[in-house]
């Protein structure tokens, strides 16, 4: 009896400890963001409190949260592409001229704007891997080049008129209150998670972004990875980009560059949530709604506008100081 015992409690697997520091670390953001809204729910409890101005937030921020998604696909991959809030424009930009000003379908105006999207996902790693440029460079250059289409394209002018059923299909129709645009970003981050977390394409970004020189030796191709990172990237941007359109139902030549320092910020504050050390497109989301949340109780306790520089600002240094920190102090290659 005793031996049977004994082999029974040799058969028994060891109990599996809780890392609670682990869950904290991973979780810290997510508490910080309840945290922050119902200190402002406290503080302004008859409007930021509210169901509809929850659900101007959430629905508000989708194309912000298509940004940040596009920007954590090459920067899981060691690039950066300061391109995407260009693309987002010059694609909203697109819609706007082929169906408001020449009276193009919707659908054919959209199919441009994605290809607008490719076209300067392809052009970005043309030059990036054919003469080995850093890609912050080449992507910063891209971007202002971009820019400067955008206005000739606009004559520096808003355009407006873009046909209703765009702006039905992402603002105008609500489900729970909350427009279709949120929705459609979080598919988004869910469809990135998948390919994060299951798929071979996804470890092989992950693999290059930790050591182009490890991974190139392990076979895989590196220039392959790096290149439809980039397209992914600009490719998503262009679908952000029409939801702005949708959004504001116009393009404007100027606006989506706001997008870019929120985006970042974004970007690197998700890599401290959820799998700290790695960009993830749920701690992204989650990074989103944070800097929201700040941004919008702020602006409604009467903070001047000035506050939401130093906002994204301060939450950029210290988004990217606490993802080294996760990251265990790696040293960063640019580009």
């Amino acid at each position: 009896m005793t031996a049977e015992n004994t082999n029974m409690t040799a058969a028994t697997p060891p109990k599996r400890q809780i890392n609670w520091a682990s869950i904290a670390e991973s979780y810290a953001l997510v508490a910080a963001l309840m945290v922050l809204f119902f200190i402002f729910a406290a503080l302004l409890p008859t409007t930021f409190f509210t169901w509809p101005n929850v659900s101007t937030m959430l629905g508000s921020q989708a194309v912000l949260v298509f940004l940040t998604l596009a920007l954590i696909i090459p920067l899981t991959s060691g690039d950066f592409d300061l391109s995407v809030a260009a693309t987002l424009t010059i694609s909203a930009m697109t819609v706007a001229v082929l169906n408001a000003r020449l009276g193009m379908p919707l659908p054919v105006a959209i199919i441009a704007a994605l290809g607008v999207g490719a076209i300067v996902g392809a052009v970005n790693a043309f030059f990036i891997l054919f003469f080995r440029i850093p890609s912050l460079i080449v992507t910063l250059g891209i971007g202002t080049f971009l820019n400067g289409l955008t206005l000739w394209m606009s004559n520096s002018a808003t355009i407006g008129g873009i046909d209703f059923a765009l702006i039905m299909a992402v603002v105008g129709t609500r489900l729970f209150g909350i427009p279709l645009a949120f929705y459609y970003a979080i598919a988004m981050a869910a469809i990135i998670w998948y390919v994060f977390g299951y798929t071979a394409m996804g470890r092989r970004l992950l693999f290059v972004g930790r050591g182009r020189e490890v991974a190139r030796l392990s076979g895989i191709q590196v220039d392959k990875v790096r290149f439809f990172s980039l397209l992914s990237a600009s490719v998503i941007s262009s679908i952000a980009g029409v939801v702005y359109a949708g959004t504001i139902g116009a393009a404007d030549p100027n606006s989506g560059n706001t997008f870019l320092l929120p985006a970042f910020a974004a970007a690197f504050l998700g890599a401290t949530a959820i799998t700290p050390g790695r960009f993830n497109p749920i701690g992204s989301v989650v990074a989103v709604y944070f800097i929201v949340i700040g941004i919008t109780g702020l602006t409604m306790l009467g903070i001047q506008s000035f506050v939401q520089n130093l906002f994204y600002g301060g939450s950029l240094v210290l988004a990217v100081a606490l993802s080294q920190l996760a990251r265990k102090r790696e040293e960063q290659q640019v580009g």
